[in-house]
């Protein structure tokens, strides 16, 4: 019985990796593409947003941070990882700390997810030196949503969202769904633009415009419905694509949204979305589902 050369055994055996475009900005691409190599794929990054604090949003922020200004609030809500760093950084240039070790009302600081992991000490310090002042808020479900059922009730009480300042896109719904739903179950909520969420321009999607006839797109990654648009208003502004062009040269092509939220909005969008992480405190949740998603493929007749 004739045998192949092992060179074509090693072929059969092992198929090229998985493209995977993902459209994370820079403070998330690292974990990101990092999270794809582990499970064999190739990362190709390709942002459409550019996340982070400007002058006048951290002007915005301090206004409201500069002792006593934080205590009249009861709570403080991070929906985002670059929320708290932006608060971090504001907080780096004001003297002591932001409410008085002598209260006796309790202040709550809530986070979603991963990003729980940056309320360290030294963070919940700086908001007050009495620890038995905070309580730390980490919801189960790791959405907006979620973060609002586990605070329950507000009464009148005041608590602060430090949210995006959208810019060059239109304002997903997540935020003003997000402190509706705060005000539906009684809080007081103060809205301050803490960082800036920027279009990064219509040459965005040129990682992915550029990749020739030949060349395997697999998969992409949404980790925000803002991305998505910041894609497509890239594929039609730069490049006079719609997203029916990219389905029509990989029409295999795999999208993946990191969680409801993420997925509600690309469909809203026309994007159909075809994998949905549902353990979404991480992006390991998405990166896995999807990867199972693309051995399924794989392994069909």
């Amino acid at each position: 019985m004739a045998t192949l050369p092992s060179s074509a055994m090693t072929a059969v055996a092992t198929p090229p990796p998985a493209t995977v475009a993902f459209t994370t900005p820079q403070s998330y691409a690292q974990r990101l593409s990092h999270l794809l190599a582990l499970k064999g794929h190739t990362p190709l990054w390709c942002p459409t947003l550019s996340v982070g604090p400007t002058r006048q949003t951290m002007s915005f922020l301090t206004s409201h941070l500069q002792p006593p200004a934080l205590e009249p609030f009861s709570a403080i809500a991070f929906t985002s990882r670059a929320g708290i760093a932006a608060f971090s950084a504001a907080v780096a240039d004001i003297q002591g700390s932001l409410l008085s070790a002598r209260g006796c009302d309790t202040f709550i600081v809530a986070a979603l997810g991963k990003d729980s992991e940056l309320l360290d000490a030294d963070f919940l310090s700086r908001i007050c030196p009495n620890s038995r002042r905070i309580e730390t808020l980490i919801p189960k479900v790791a959405s907006p949503r979620g973060l609002v059922d586990s605070l329950g009730r507000g009464d009148q009480r005041r608590i602060l969202c430090p949210v995006p300042l959208v810019v060059g896109i239109e304002e997903p719904p997540v935020v003003p769904e997000f402190i509706s739903e705060l005000e539906a179950k009684g809080w007081a909520a103060v809205r301050v633009g803490a960082y800036e969420t920027r279009w990064l321009g219509e040459d965005c999607a040129e990682p992915i415009v550029s990749r020739e006839e030949g060349e395997g797109l697999d998969a992409i990654v949404f980790t925000s419905s803002g991305e998505v648009e910041g894609l497509l208003k890239s594929l039609k502004a730069g490049f006079g694509w719609e997203w029916e062009d990219v389905r029509r040269r990989w029409p295999e092509l795999v999208v993946a949204a990191h969680g409801p939220v993420t997925a509600a909005g690309a469909e809203r969008l026309g994007v159909r979305v075809d994998v949905v992480g549902h353990k979404f405190e991480s992006f390991g949740g998405v990166v896995e589902a999807l990867s199972l998603k693309l051995q399924s493929a794989k392994e069909q007749p």
